[in-house]
Order: structure tokens, then sequence, then C-alpha cells
């Protein structure tokens, strides 16, 4: 088995140009019920190892030290596009080509109007330090 992780973003695009604080109320619970249901079918299959949505970008935060000195917090990141991380999944799956598979999945969970949203979902191994 190998972990890969699966990043979300979000970014107004030709499938999906429609924030989600401006789907209605229906279309948002389509696609919450849509990634509970899949994230119980990975989860029923021993797959799943973790899933988060995460804050937008305005509640981020970057951190810098240079270990000895004092650590700089400042607010941020702010994208100059649409773009942000919107949440995550950790997969534990026998193939790359199964950790595609799940992607493309979540790609094409419904957006405003129950169209596919289409959003590229970056597909990362994760992997261990060196022995």
């Amino acid at each position: 088995m190998t972990k890969y992780m699966l990043l979300q973003t979000y970014s107004a695009g030709e499938a999906c140009d429609v924030p989600m604080t401006e789907w209605s109320p229906e279309d948002i619970r389509a696609h919450v019920e849509f990634q509970r249901v899949l994230n119980d079918e990975l989860t029923d299959k021993g797959e799943l190892v973790d899933a988060q949505g995460l804050a937008g970008p305005e509640a981020a935060k970057n951190v810098v030290s240079g270990g000895a000195g004092g650590t700089v917090v400042t607010d941020g990141p702010f994208p100059e596009g649409k773009e942000l991380l919107a949440g995550y999944r950790i997969v534990d799956v026998d193939s790359e080509d199964r950790a595609l598979e799940i992607a493309a999945r979540i790609s094409a969970a419904p957006g405003a109007g129950g169209t596919p949203i289409r959003q590229a979902i970056e597909v990362r191994q994760v992997m261990s330090a060196p022995a």
C-alpha cells in the first residue's frame, strides 16, 4: 500500500465559476453529501487515512524562524488569483492508478446547479524520510 495526498483546490473556471458562498443551500448540501459518501466508501475499503476541509486563506498565517532569533508570524498568504487550497484527503491505496481514480471522482463533485466542479486535484505520493 502507498499513501497519496489528494489536494483539492478551488478556482473559478470553466465549469465552476460561481463561488460556493453563492451556491443555493441545496447545491451546498449535495456537494457536502457527495464528499461524505465518498469518504464513507473509502473508509469501508480501508483506503481513507484522513480528509479535511481547510479554512480560507484569509485565516492563514505564515511563520518564519531562523532558529536562534525571533519568530515572525504574518497574515496570509493572499493569492493573487481566485485559487485556494480547499481541502485534502490522504489515501492509502494499492497503486497510483487507484489514487488517480479517486482524484477523478473528487474532481466530478457536484457544484452550482449540480454541474460537476471539474477542479484539478493534485495527487502527490507521501514520502517517508530516507533510512
